[in-house]
């Protein structure tokens, strides 16, 4: 279809009064395009071999073209329509691969090569050159955040049974004692952009409005596809809402000392180390989002890590600098408004590096019943779930409000 391109140039359409879309101009580019994405290798590959045969993906809303890498990892588009698109290819390599291609000898299970560019402005016949990263296959990862929370039964905004859930990628158990999870900075105005990070601290930091830790006084075991599921209320919620969950069996609880939020006390508490609201020591997780949330372990006394105020301040609320060298996992969550795009990726708070796209609810105020959960990338033999970790939540989360904890698709 021939669109004017005096349309093309000026568009600003009102749906309804609330909802304002802004247009992308296109310069008059109203024919099919094509494009080429160059794949750039890991910047730990010693060669530029391992670069054919991979699947990249072109998504626009819920439209896909996807197209495979020719032996110089250049994956050809045809027949585009000028359009603002998300740009993504990940792929697994196996522990020798791994040897073969980084020359490095440790000792890996596997790793997974990934990269991704959000809201690309094609317009014009081009070559995109796509970044890739290497990370090495994790046992732990992030597999769910129910931070949306719901309305109750008298249509009363309800945010206890709020929860993240942790799950053993690995053949073996794990234990996870002692391990970290921090929420990452979620301000409405953020205290630092990831250009501020640059600036300042050469993007080696991540900052953390609370830190909790799995306590270490004893083993904590996670068998294979076994989870972790940490709560704010470790109650059956499902009296106050459909849309809740039963957490009675949850194994740790983010004790509320303000006594606002009912505890149960048969539940280990998760051990608060650091919270930037004095009142609050429960999981801070906004319905709304910005909601990001890391898993770390390290032997430093992270309680004396070294805190900030907001880029610029000298007083007001502080941060703690996580070092990200010893992020696990990261998931990225962002809020969802009515412009266009509905997603402003300009308030990531994480690096490409630990996750390279972003996860949103389907409300933009939340309270819809919501978690985002990890996808099944496939089964073991055994049925164990293998869960997506491309990392690029764009890839790896989806939404549900029948996702139960410890379940996941299969």
């Amino acid at each position: 279809m021939h669109i004017p391109s005096t349309i093309l140039r000026s568009v600003c359409c009102a749906i309804g009064a609330v909802l304002l879309v802004s247009c992308v101009d296109f310069d008059d580019a109203t024919h099919a395009l094509s494009a080429r994405v160059q794949l750039l290798v890991p910047s730990e590959f010693t060669s530029s071999s391992g670069l054919s045969g991979h699947d990249v993906t072109l998504a626009m809303g819920s439209q896909r073209h996807i197209a495979t890498t020719d032996a110089d990892g250049i994956a050809t588009f045809t027949g585009l329509t000028p359009d603002v698109y998300d740009i993504s290819c990940s792929w697994t390599i196996s522990a020798s691969d791994y040897r073969t291609l980084t020359g490095d000898a440790q000792v890996v299970s596997g790793a997974t090569v990934s990269g991704s560019l959000n809201q690309r402005l094609i317009k014009a016949d081009e070559t995109i050159a796509l970044p890739t990263n290497l990370a090495i296959d994790r046992d732990i990862l992030i597999g769910k955040v129910f931070y949306a929370g719901s309305k109750d039964l008298n249509n009363r905004t309800y945010l206890a049974g709020k929860y993240v859930e942790l799950c053993n990628q690995s053949s073996e158990s794990v234990d996870v004692s002692g391990l970290y999870i921090g929420l990452v900075e979620g301000e409405s105005t953020q205290a630092y952009t990831l250009a501020n990070l640059h600036a300042v601290y050469q993007d080696s930091v991540v900052l953390l409005k609370q830190i909790f830790r799995i306590p270490a006084d004893a083993a904590h075991l996670v068998a294979p596809g076994g989870t972790v599921l940490i709560v704010n209320s470790a109650i059956d919620h499902t009296p106050n809402d459909t849309l809740e969950n039963d957490l009675t069996a949850a194994d740790f609880e983010a004790k509320d000392l303000s006594g606002k939020m009912q505890n149960n006390p048969a539940t280990p508490a998760l051990q608060l180390v650091y919270s930037m609201y004095p009142a609050v020591s429960n999981m801070n997780l906004v319905q709304s989002g910005p909601c990001g949330v890391v898993i770390f372990r390290t032997d430093d006394d992270v309680a004396a890590w070294p805190k900030t105020y907001a880029f610029g301040k000298t007083s007001g609320s502080q941060w703690v600098l996580c070092p990200k060298r010893h992020i696990i996992d990261g998931v990225e969550c962002l809020r969802l408004t009515n412009k266009t795009p509905a997603v402003d990726v300009a308030t990531k708070r994480l690096y490409d590096d630990i996750d390279a796209g972003y996860v949103t609810v389907n409300a933009i105020s939340g309270w819809n019943g919501e978690v985002v959960y990890r996808r099944t990338a496939k089964l073991t033999e055994g049925g164990q779930p293998v869960l997506m970790d491309t990392n690029n939540s764009s890839n790896d989360f989806q939404t549900s409000t029948k996702i139960k904890p410890r379940e996941y698709d299969k």
